[in-house]
């Protein structure tokens, strides 16, 4: 039991602080990634805190998997730098009681990211893809500015309005966009405006009411005027930008479990798969972890990052194949494939002993 709450609280104790640092990181990253978007105007740069802080389960729901991987490699590694591994694999601590020992953090971290990933996660993004809904802090076309012109797109689009009510409603708005590749300019001028999503594609939509549209080449006579009662103007999303990334995060997992779309099922496979990505790397830390004094605590640190990387790379790509209409096979058997990894790396040394000894044997 001593040994057990000794290794449990060194675990944890890295655990915390590796994930400290990780979350420095992510956090700076994803601020400077997402403060550019507000510089270029896709973004108002007042809702960027606000939106990273509802998103911050998102962000751990990641790190964590990866901090007790990196913990129980430094404690461990120190564990047999300084030979207390010898003194416990003297006392008969097994491998496989070791991995008992290691499991029972692992488990305990393994059902807090299923909490981020199914539930805290998608809510998070929910409330942040409301802030991001709302046409005061809209990125893309429809980011007005009440009672001043904004120019975007390097001034090829100009946009005003007067007011933005408490509804998100626009009033006498006025758009002047340049088409690329001509000389061609259209003016829009229409009472009302507002955002609204199509809730079959989830894409959104400028939607004008009661106005005019003017088509035409400056400097010449020959316009054409359109009246309409409602008019839809696609706001163009990059894939990459946040609020793109944020709308099929938002999804809550029930949603996901009755939906026939390869996106959503990909995201929902994504979710489950998280968890079990914490025990297997556990074991697969704990046979990487084997160092002496001479080499350093530091020693399998790399090699054991590139495996872990690769686990998640090919976790990315079994992802990626369901989004495009594959079933989850290859992330089944991603996981199935580095499980039996795992299992290899920590009875390495049993089976090359018994190899070994059976080569003796027939000589």
């Amino acid at each position: 039991m001593r040994i057990f709450l000794y290794l449990t609280r060194d675990v944890v104790t890295h655990t915390l602080a590796v994930a400290f640092v990780l979350f420095l990181v992510v956090f700076s990253g994803r601020f400077i990634k997402y403060l550019a978007e507000a510089a270029v105007g896709s973004l108002s740069a007042d809702v960027l805190l606000p939106v990273m802080l509802f998103k911050l389960p998102s962000f751990f729901e990641l790190i964590l998997p990866l901090a007790l991987f990196i913990a129980v490699l430094l404690s461990l590694g120190r564990m047999y730098a300084e030979s207390e591994m010898v003194v416990l694999k003297a006392c008969g601590i097994s491998p496989s009681r070791l991995a008992v020992f290691l499991l029972v953090p692992g488990l305990f971290i393994m059902c807090l990211v299923a909490g981020l990933t199914m539930y805290l996660g998608p809510e998070g993004s929910a409330r942040a893809q409301r802030l991001l809904d709302n046409p005061r802090n809209a990125e893309g076309l429809q980011l007005m500015a009440a009672g001043r012109f904004k120019s975007q797109r390097g001034g090829e689009l100009v946009t005003y309005t007067e007011r933005i009510d408490k509804a998100g409603v626009m009033h006498n708005v006025f758009v002047v966009e340049e088409q690329s590749g001509t000389d061609a300019t259209q003016v829009t001028l229409a009472q009302e405006a507002e955002i609204i999503t199509d809730s079959a594609t989830n894409r959104r939509y400028l939607e004008l009411r009661g106005g005019t549209r003017y088509s035409g080449v400056p400097g010449e006579s020959a316009y054409e005027a359109v009246a309409f009662k409602r008019l839809g103007e696609l706001i163009p999303e990059e894939r990459d930008s946040l609020r793109a990334s944020t709308r099929i995060d938002a999804t809550p997992t029930a949603d996901l479990l009755s939906s026939d779309n390869p996106r959503k099922r990909a995201t929902l496979w994504w979710r489950i798969s998280l968890p079990f990505l914490v025990p297997v790397s556990v074991v697969i830390a704990l046979a990487l972890s084997k160092t002496d004094a001479r080499r350093g605590r530091y020693a399998r640190l790399g090699p054991a990052l590139a495996l872990f990387l690769t686990y998640f790379l090919a976790l990315t790509q079994a992802r990626s194949l369901m989004e495009s209409g594959s079933g989850p096979g290859a992330m089944l058997a991603t996981h199935l494939m580095f499980s039996l990894v795992a299992l290899f790396l920590l009875y390495w040394e049993s089976i090359s002993q018994s190899l070994a000894r059976k080569n003796n044997g027939s000589l």
